[in-house]
């Protein structure tokens, strides 16, 4: 039996390896005392037991004493004999079990997606995986999940994951989607069904919009996680560029409807003539106007490879949401959509640029790119975008159903 730790401040991580059983269980218990006191301050104590193979009651006794002594404690990379003696035994039920993570391979399968946090592929014709991008944690990963739960339960027409999985060293969500494909291709693919496809897209937007989310849930506030993305990226854009970014996000009124923050076609998929959503790592509530700024950034301004992002060339996709916004603010009078659609524009701007917070390993020629346009689509246009940020508060909650 090998005992191995290592740390990261006050966050332990032991690794067991082998058989932990009556032979062994003393000298492994009095190694644990041993790596344990070599760090002074513990709040969390994590046991790898990827390799670990066998455990007997007194090994049991030794991750219990484990348990009672740290209240942040939990055995992770379990193998499926080793759980089947914690499931047993009541293990799971009083400490955090979690099971080694299957491994699936993506070669050679269909690339739906690709987003700032990951790339989406079909694994056969009945699901999909989403593969995050490398140095994503687990509890990052577990956090979508939570999300898209969340969000399904207040009314989000979301796929919910069935398995968390490695590919190679990279986290995976499984998704089950019976036949379904993205919102993109079925536009590519059916062009003369736009305008159909249009009308979805806007109803699926006002019904993501009359979901008021709870005081209390777990989901987070858009606008403080905007103003977090805005902070990150300082080491792009000089502090004159993030102030204005932030007057602009400041601009927008609060409120509590549940926003998707991705929406653009390559994330909703169509299965049985139904929208679904797929990608729930940006989930967040607030104002309608946020939602529709992030997505007219990507469906009509998108900086980088249009057709590999969003899954069909600029002008369709340009298209899409032009037919959509229609629909989404119909009935309204004129002069109210011509100033609806220049706050989503505005907005939009933002998210030109704060989306590069999602990654510190993009490429630095889409970093370049991105910052080029700055003067372009802002800094020029300074008087004007604060001139339109003074109307933010005209767009009431009331006039978005």
């Amino acid at each position: 039996m090998n005992i191995d730790i290592r740390h990261e401040s006050d966050s332990v991580t032991l690794i067991l390896a082998g058989r932990l059983d009556t032979a062994t269980s003393a000298k492994a218990s009095a190694d644990i005392e041993r790596a344990l006191a070599t760090v002074p301050v513990i709040s969390r104590l994590t046991c790898d037991a990827g390799q670990l193979e066998y455990i007997s009651s007194s090994g049991l006794r030794i991750l219990l004493s484990l348990a009672k002594r740290y209240k942040d404690f939990r055995i992770t990379e379990v193998q499926s004999l080793v759980y089947e003696v914690l499931d047993t035994t009541g293990f799971t039920k009083i400490m955090t079990v979690e099971r080694a993570l299957r491994q699936l391979s993506v070669e050679g399968c269909e690339v739906i997606g690709v987003g700032g946090v990951g790339t989406v592929y079909r694994l056969d014709g009945d699901t999909i995986i989403k593969v995050f991008r490398e140095g994503t944690t687990i509890e990052e990963v577990r956090r979508e999940i939570t999300m898209s739960k969340e969000a399904f339960v207040m009314g989000m027409p979301t796929a919910i994951s069935f398995d968390v999985v490695r590919v190679g060293s990279q986290y995976g969500l499984v998704y089950e989607l019976l036949q379904a494909d993205t919102l993109s291709a079925c536009i590519k693919r059916e062009p003369g069904r736009i305008d159909e496809f249009a009308r979805k897209y806007a109803e699926l937007f006002h019904q993501l919009h009359a979901i008021e989310v709870p005081g209390g849930s777990s989901v987070p506030c858009a606008i403080e996680r905007e103003r977090q993305q805005i902070r990150h990226i300082h080491r792009y854009f000089p502090q004159e560029s993030i102030d204005l970014m932030l007057r602009i996000v400041d601009a927008i009124p609060d409120a509590n409807r549940l926003l998707h923050l991705d929406l653009q076609t390559k994330n909703a998929m169509v299965q049985n003539g139904e929208l679904m959503l797929i990608d729930m790592g940006e989930v967040g509530y607030g104002h309608p106007l946020l939602d529709l700024g992030h997505a007219y950034s990507a469906m009509v301004t998108l900086v980088g490879d249009y057709d590999k992002i969003i899954g069909m060339p600029r002008e369709l996709g340009q298209k899409l949401w032009s037919r959509a916004i229609d629909y989404y603010l119909e009935g309204m009078p004129a002069e109210v959509v011509k100033q609806r659609k220049a706050q989503i524009e505005v907005v939009s701007c933002v998210r030109s640029f704060s989306w590069l917070a999602l990654s510190d390993s993009f490429p630095e020629a889409v970093i370049n790119e991105c910052k080029a346009v700055f003067d372009e689509r802002i800094a020029l246009r300074k008087d004007y975008i604060l001139d339109v940020c003074k109307t933010f508060g005209n767009w009431t909650l009331e006039s978005t159903k």
